[in-house]
């Protein structure tokens, strides 16, 4: 049944089908992805086939009646865009925490990614401070990559001292299904260190509706194009956590008896986060937009299909991981990679980067064998022994991610450790190097 209100808006009133999570009715003139309102409850157009349009109701249908009042908004979800932005919070609908009215222009999220021929080879480096980052993987601008990690791991922390220490013009942040303790430690963090100015946050807790999640990186996404745009500015997107955000998806697909695919994740997956990584680009005029993404493993499962279609969409990963010997979390050097590493460091970087963070791998690699014929009951040689040192010292001072330092410094520690436990011979750096950097007893 369909009446019209005084404003000419139409209201249906007849329900053929609820799920625990959807609504279906006959409607026409009806967009894809369109928001509406039923029973005064915030929807969203999730199919159309004819005339029967299918709704998402984000806080579920419980106690919805067939003949609930429904009404369509005409546009899609949307964002308000502008200066005031920074140094605000906002949840899932990218409405202001503090509740307080925002200007801007209003744009609606989920637009297509940057045609390519708009695209430049990424070419600027991004320091973090974290030598198991910018030494061993370092970050371009306009990069997607993700942070593997078990739950367990304080990658919330990791993601925080990220965002302070990038050398970046803004910070947004998405926060999906944060618990309130992460949220509240978010913006203190970000408060203590008097970066608020250039932080933007869109935040879905474990409190509000999980459907709720798959507004967030989009809204991230949407203020980060704004200021890499109209303002060509370099824009830092960080997304925490991406396995929250498909777990919502296949929430949404399972309510809607769509057939799973691998590990009850919809057939859709892989295009869902792929729609969200490729919005990372850099412009020619300077303006880029980065993206790091935490994506939490669960029991360290990287053949799970949310990290399995991550690793085929973004340039690496970042995993972290306990260091049993140092008592500190750690960037794996082995399972580590940033594909376009290349690209900045030896040139962007001091000249001897790839031979330093090469070196560094291979004597960290042989401490590896040391440390498994150890295990084995095989007796050591004076180099195994002085490996397994070097590794220890490694992890303490470079590897740890509590290690907060420029890379001119990462470089020179790196050549400290060197000299301490090996010859240049040992180390293998070209001679130039040695000659110019390796410090004379």
């Amino acid at each position: 049944m369909e009446k019209e209100t005084k404003a000419f808006q139409r209201v249906y009133t007849k329900l053929l089908q609820l799920t625990k999570a959807t609504v279906s009715l006959r409607a026409t003139g009806i967009g894809n992805e369109e928001l509406a309102i039923v029973d005064g409850r915030l929807a969203q157009v999730v199919k159309i086939i004819e005339d029967i349009v299918t709704l998402q109701v984000f806080v579920g249908t419980e106690g919805i009646a067939t003949d609930a009042e429904v009404f369509f908004t005409g546009k899609a979800p949307s964002l308000k865009v502008g200066d005031d932005l920074a140094g605000r919070f906002f949840n899932a609908y990218g409405e202001p925490l503090d509740g307080s009215e925002i200007m801007g222009k209003d744009v609606e999220i989920g637009g297509p990614s940057v045609n390519p021929v708009r695209r430049k080879q990424p070419s600027a480096f991004i320091a973090t401070g974290i030598a198991g980052i910018d030494l061993n993987n370092a970050l371009v601008a306009g990069q997607k990559i993700p942070f593997f990690a078990d739950p367990d791991q304080p990658y919330n922390q990791v993601m925080a001292n990220v965002a302070l220490r990038a050398q970046a013009d803004k910070i947004i942040l998405g926060g999906i299904g944060l618990t309130n303790d992460d949220y509240l430690y978010f913006k203190r963090v970000f408060d203590d260190a008097g970066a608020l100015d250039r932080i933007v946050g869109f935040i879905n807790t474990t409190e509000n509706p999980p459907v709720e999640r798959l507004l967030v990186p989009e809204m991230a996404l949407c203020a980060a194009e704004y200021f890499a745009v109209e303002k060509g500015e370099k824009v830092l997107v960080l997304l925490t956590d991406l396995t929250l955000y498909a777990d919502a998806l296949s929430i949404v697909s399972n309510r809607m008896d769509q057939i799973p695919s691998k590990d009850s994740m919809p057939g859709s997956l892989y295009s869902d986060l792929a729609k969200l990584y490729e919005k990372a680009v850099q412009f020619p005029d300077g303006g880029s937009i980065t993206i790091i993404a935490v994506t939490s493993l669960s029991g360290g499962d990287i053949t799970h299909a949310i990290p399995d279609n991550t690793g085929y969409i973004t340039e690496g990963q970042l995993f972290l991981r306990k260091d049993s010997d140092i008592g500190k979390v750690i960037v794996d050097p082995f399972r580590s990679l940033s594909r376009l590493k290349q690209l900045v460091i030896g040139k962007k970087t001091r000249e001897d980067h790839p031979q330093v963070m090469n070196a560094a791998v291979r004597l960290y690699a042989d401490a590896a064998n040391a440390k498994t014929k150890l295990e084995n009951g095989f007796d050591l040689t004076d180099y195994d022994e002085r490996t397994l040192e070097f590794a220890k010292a490694y992890s303490e001072k470079l590897l740890a991610i509590d290690v907060n330092i420029e890379v001119e410094t990462m470089l020179e520690t790196a050549y400290e450790l060197f000299e301490k436990h090996f010859s240049p011979a040992e180390v293998g750096l070209k001679e130039k190097f040695v000659e110019k950097y390796w410090k004379k007893n």
